[in-house]
């Protein structure tokens, strides 16, 4: 038999009083915006990590414009003194075609008083003896004779002329367009570093010392993995030399490249060192300041070696090497751009110079985690 109840109305209690369903929904929607303005503010600010990952993550991105500036700059110098030799050959070679026009003119003239190009019946006939006919045409043989390498000369000299002209022109379209990527580059850099520093800029005292407070942790992480690192080197070396103290008895050979690469590595380190506490200043490479890339070019170079001047072309300038293996004087780049490089002292430490505002200075190698490492490499 059907229920004769009345069914009871859609809606919820507050307090004891039944509410319909509209009151309902509207002190839904109330709480919902209630909590959506209070949680605004906070959703809007990101969080001190997260400032700290932009800030680093825009670091990185300057340095490897740094690296798009240096090399746009190598470039236009390099192509500056190829303009400037050309413009200086094109200069050279354009006096000689002058002189060339010259002779050609006192040909042209000398032709001109004589009223004739060749000697002929009617010059023979004009002469007062043959001996006179013979003179006359012995001059005007020499003088064909000569107009004619004139003018050989002239049209040689005219073509390289042009070539070089071509040249110089084509080398100072490529040249406007290095200095238009030097400009782009820095333009980058420039801002990239003022996006760092605004973003610091905006942290409380406060957010300020919880950020230190979070580098100083990551440093003490680093230095934990450095010596760690140099645990397992020191013990690898030890079973190395085990293994080869019976095979060692006759020949030093295996010994002398060893040698060689420590004592030129040895003057890079000591060039190196005498560089910390110098500010990193992008695009420098000494002696007052260095970008990362700046100071290793130049503590190998006090050694006798030339290294390119970016990371991207010093990460080929050399042997790559396995981490285990990394020796005193190896380069040790880092991030899958390659846009960082430092020197390796051993023990799982470097010198390097790590970022704007920073200086020159000794730091682990894991100072920005292992996975940031991307390889080592021994250039001598």
């Amino acid at each position: 038999m059907a229920s004769h109840r009345k069914s009871r109305p859609v809606g919820t209690r507050v307090a004891g009083i039944r509410t319909p369903a509209l009151a309902t929904a509207a002190l839904t929607s109330v709480a919902l915006l209630s909590q959506s303005a209070n949680a605004a503010p906070a959703d809007d600010k990101p969080s001190l990590e997260e400032v700290e990952k932009k800030v680093d993550d825009l670091y990185r991105q300057a340095e490897s414009a740094t690296d798009s500036y240096n090399a746009a700059k190598e470039k236009t110098t390099k192509q500056r003194k190829q303009v400037d030799t050309l413009l200086d050959d094109v200069a050279q070679r354009t006096q000689k075609l002058n002189e060339a026009r010259e002779e050609l003119g006192s040909f042209a003239a000398a032709q001109y008083r004589t009223g004739a190009a060749a000697p002929d019946t009617a010059t023979f006939l004009l002469a007062d003896t043959p001996q006179d006919y013979f003179d006359q045409a012995q001059l005007m043989g020499r003088l064909t004779s000569r107009q004619k390498g004139a003018v050989d000369d002239y049209v040689s000299e005219q073509s390289a002329t042009m070539k070089k002209r071509q040249e110089a022109s084509q080398s100072l379209q490529t040249l406007s367009e290095t200095q238009s990527d030097l400009k782009t580059a820095k333009a980058t850099v420039q801002k990239k570093l003022a996006d760092a520093r605004d973003l610091l800029s905006e942290l409380t005292a406060q957010e300020k010392a919880r950020l230190a407070a979070i580098e100083k942790q990551k440093q003490e992480e680093a230095a934990r993995r450095a010596a760690e690192l140099a645990q397992q080197q020191a013990a690898a070396e030890k079973a190395a030399q085990q293994e080869s103290a019976p095979a060692s008895t006759g020949s030093s050979t295996s010994t002398a490249p060893d040698s060689s690469y420590a004592t030129k590595a040895a003057k890079a380190l000591a060039f190196a060192r005498a560089q910390i506490g110098k500010p990193y200043v992008w695009g420098a490479t000494g002696p007052d300041s260095y970008d990362c890339s700046g100071l290793t070019q130049a503590a190998w170079k006090a050694a006798g070696v030339d290294l390119p001047r970016v990371t991207y072309d010093q990460v080929n300038a050399g042997t790559t090497v396995s981490l285990a293996d990394a020796r005193p004087g190896d380069l040790v780049f880092f991030y899958d751009d390659i846009s960082h490089v430092g020197l390796y002292i051993g023990n799982g430490m470097m010198i390097h110079a790590p970022k704007p505002g920073a200086y020159v200075r000794e730091e682990s190698i894991y100072y920005d985690g292992e996975s940031g490492i991307h390889s080592v490499v021994r250039p001598a």
